[in-house]
């Protein structure tokens, strides 16, 4: 520990933690979990019939398209994606021309994003997720803010063989529980089945 000057005081210094921190990363037969860090983590509430306005301001300042309901735009680093009544601006800075046409809430302390990969993805979350994620239906770039065992969470497809969840900073050891309950299940179901 590291005693910092704070008046005439001698304080600890505290330093800042993932919410992974020690948990991640991890892999487990094909599928591999890792932490996923950003900076930034914003809710853009948007009042009624500024939309355009809004879009225009994200377009123009950042690059990217507001996106329609339960769909993402952007690339992973920087995107926005749908969120329930409300959408989430991830990796940027949001620019100050935003706070006009809309609300914003920094959130980035809040959330802890994890990338999950590999072949057998889509059969873990289907242990743990109440929604279809077959690639035939929850197709690159659709998000759904659903629940992940008995969590809230935020999914995203990112490519054939990914997802970003988000969830709850609280709940980051949870989430990683569960995901290495299920990946250990697939992973023994898949040996099984090759012997």
């Amino acid at each position: 520990m590291l005693l910092i000057q704070w008046g005439n005081e001698r304080v600890f210094k505290l330093a800042a933690k993932s919410p992974f921190e020690g948990l991640l990363p991890r892999q487990i037969g094909s599928v591999a979990i890792k932490e996923y860090i950003t900076e930034y983590i914003t809710i853009l509430d948007i009042p009624f019939g500024r939309e355009d306005q809004l879009c225009s301001v994200l377009k123009r300042n950042h690059g990217i398209n507001l996106p329609k309901v339960n769909k993402s735009t952007g690339q992973i680093g920087r995107c926005c994606l749908s969120f329930g009544g409300c959408y989430l601006l991830i990796g940027l800075k949001p620019c100050s021309d935003l706070a006009n046409v809309g609300r914003l809430t920094d959130v980035s302390d809040g959330f802890a994003i994890l990338h999950a990969e590999g072949e057998e993805i889509e059969a873990v979350l289907a242990r743990l997720v109440p929604i279809n994620l077959c690639k035939s239906v929850f197709q690159i770039g659709d998000t759904a803010k659903t629940l992940v065992q008995h969590m809230q969470a935020s999914i995203t497809k990112t490519s054939e063989k990914s997802f970003q969840i988000m969830v709850f900073r609280s709940m980051a050891y949870t989430l990683v529980h569960d995901l290495v309950r299920a990946m250990d299940s697939i992973a023994y179901r898949v040996a099984i089945s090759t012997e």
